[in-house]
């Protein structure tokens, strides 16, 4: 996952992914099919555990913008390079180009819509509990977070402190809509 996660899918050779995980490629082969299906199995593991320590926070909090606050400050907190991560998200840097084969492009487009759908839900549930007018257009705004989350994953990898992403933040929540 940290190979991938690192070089992208096209970057990432067969003999790092081997080294990483300490087998021959004979062995890399029969686990997992091919680098293909061991990207999208790197994907699923970075989306069910690193994944959260993000996009469990969404749901923390009373009201959508207490969650929506607390997924940015993790991820203004967490997305910085370490030692131990290249920084960003795994997930919302990865394929963005077509030039990676379509079921790496599949895997991540697959876990950024998922988020995004977090983030719809969370503002239909504002809605229904009066936290946020019926007219709120919840495309546009889930769709505006996910690009604040991204922009803020792309910012940690170019080197972005984390106060620096603290700021991108507290810019995004600024531009909260409208209460009811």
């Amino acid at each position: 996952m940290l190979v991938f996660w690192r070089e992208g899918f096209p970057g990432a050779s067969v003999e790092q992914l081997c080294d990483a995980m300490g087998v021959g490629s004979s062995s890399l082969y029969a686990a997992f099919g091919s680098k293909e299906d061991l990207f999208r199995e790197a994907v699923d593991c970075y989306l069910n555990t690193l994944g959260w320590r993000f996009w469990g926070k969404l749901s923390e909090g009373e009201s959508a913008r207490e969650g929506i606050k607390a997924l940015l400050l993790a991820a203004a907190t967490l997305f910085p390079v370490t030692n131990e991560t290249p920084g960003g998200c795994m997930v919302a840097l990865g394929a963005v180009s077509e030039a990676w084969p379509s079921t790496a492009i599949e895997a991540v487009r697959n876990g950024r819509s998922h988020w995004t759908k977090l983030l719809r839900e969370r503002f239909e549930s504002a809605i229904a509990r009066g936290e946020l007018p019926d007219r709120t257009d919840v495309g546009r705004w889930s769709r505006f977070y996910m690009a604040a989350y991204q922009g803020m994953a792309a910012q940690a990898r170019d080197g972005a402190t984390t106060d620096e992403l603290l700021e991108v933040a507290c810019s995004a929540m600024a531009a909260w809509p409208e209460a009811a």
